[in-house]
């Protein structure tokens, strides 16, 4: 252990806890997320102690290794394996609920609405997740094939996913800078990212409070995991370079407005250290490229807006009098891109289904998840900005806006359409592996 801000920090039990919980996935990769129906509760709970061994943890993680095997259940998963119903009663009631009941919570109306997604997204019959990635296509058989050996069960979603080419998601924007830095990892924090105690995803560990998370009980069970809400998205990248056309006057206006919804300019770098012009050399300085706060370099958004994408899911020191709630609001997030590029300079949807795969981490779905979505995202009180929603990601009519400051004049973006269409998510409890042994052994 060692002490930080007066406090013990714990050393994390990294051969317990899956790898995706603490670690970041390469910069370049392909990969496969697997979605099973338990049909047989004692076949699938008997080739769970199979697949124990391939399951990969955050020990030794430095280590060069092929792939990366993780596994996650729903509540209807546990249910189906038999986890007794004292323990099933000691999960939040949100995850008890599922993603698709949590509708209004999560702003999820209109063609986000469940009855829209993806079959069987939002439905009972999605019990046990699989996420598989490696640096090496190739390298992908052995741990399907893994999968492949759970027992008892029915594939009933399966999605590739990997980098583009360009190594940027559709919109054009490099993924994946900011986050923040888990007290106790191996791994020293970069320049900006805030440094959190594990038990904000991690549970068994002290939070930002300086107390336990809730837990599922027994501790067999509820040590080292965390919730996990999984969610695909639909990228209407045809919408999005029309609708920069439509309302800049150059094409390099095209670039500002870009910047301006999200805080970053394509390549990566931020809006809050280069507010003029994009650099690239900037963007890729691990050193630089998230080392950045807003109150009292930018208090009036004129660099970034108080609504771009990157302040709303993070507003770092925006509220000066709630850096600690808003420690407490921050989560995990791996995400991933599916389906094909849009060739560049098209402007008109090919019918292509593409998107990207956002999996978000934490010890509760309710004050990190849901409260990002529903405050920070979906509502523009919490920054003064009325009923405006993140430009980006926003369930967008047609009729939002979007405030850009400036001197002399700000800029109003107006007829916001919708960018990004909800095709369908989860919510799901990511074991140690320890737990998944007690799950195995259920009788």
């Amino acid at each position: 252990m060692s002490e930080s801000a007066g406090r013990t920090v714990p050393t994390l039990e990294f051969d317990d806890i899956q790898g995706t919980l603490l670690r970041r996935r390469p910069d370049d990769y392909h990969g496969v997320y697997l979605l099973y129906r338990i049909d047989d509760a004692g076949a699938a709970r008997q080739s769970l102690r199979g697949i124990l061994p391939k399951i990969t943890s955050c020990a030794d993680w430095e280590s060069p290794r092929p792939f990366t095997l993780n596994i996650a259940f729903t509540y209807s998963g546990l249910e189906r394996l038999g986890v007794p119903a004292e323990s099933l009663a000691s999960f939040s009631a949100e995850f008890r609920e599922g993603m698709a009941a949590r509708k209004n919570v999560l702003g999820d109306t209109g063609a986000n609405d469940p009855s829209n997604w993806v079959p069987p997204l939002g439905s009972r019959d999605v019990h046990i997740g699989v996420l598989i990635l490696s640096e090496e296509a190739g390298a992908l058989q052995e741990p399907r094939t893994a999968a492949g050996r759970l027992g008892g069960v029915s594939l009933v979603y399966q999605l590739d996913v990997g980098v583009p080419r360009s190594g940027r998601e559709h919109f054009g924007f490099r993924d994946g800078i900011g986050g923040p830095h888990i007290r106790g990892s191996t791994s020293p924090p970069l320049p900006g990212h805030d440094e959190i105690w594990p038990g904000e995803f991690i549970l068994g560990y002290q939070d930002e409070s300086g107390k336990l998370p809730d837990a599922p009980v027994p501790d067999a069970l509820g040590r080292n995991g965390a919730y996990l809400a999984f969610r695909q998205f639909h990228s209407d990248v045809a919408a999005f370079r029309r609708y920069l056309r439509d309302h800049a006057k150059s094409p390099e206006d095209e670039e500002l407005i870009a910047a301006k919804m999200i805080g970053r300019w394509r390549s990566g770098a931020p809006l809050a250290l280069s507010p003029d012009r994009d650099d690239p050399d900037l963007a890729v300085d691990p050193m630089r490229n998230n080392d950045f706060l807003y109150y009292d370099d930018d208090p009036h958004g004129q660099r970034v807006p108080h609504g771009a994408h990157i302040r709303r899911v993070n507003p770092r020191d925006s509220l000066k009098d709630s850096v600690v709630a808003v420690n407490t609001h921050r989560l995990l997030r791996r995400g991933a891109a599916y389906g094909s590029v849009l060739p560049d300079g098209v402007l008109e949807d090919d019918g292509a289904e593409r998107g990207i795969i956002f999996i978000f981490l934490g010890a509760s779905l309710f004050r990190q998840f849901e409260f990002i979505q529903q405050v920070w995202l979906n509502d523009g009180d919490f920054v003064g900005l009325g009923t405006e929603k993140d430009p980006l990601t926003g369930n967008h009519d047609g009729t939002d806006t979007y405030t850009i400051p400036g001197k002399p004049v700000r800029r109003r973006l107006t007829g916001l359409p919708r960018f990004v269409t909800v095709r369908g998510g989860e919510y799901f409890y990511l074991p140690g592996l320890r737990a998944i042994g007690w799950i195995a052994s259920l009788p």
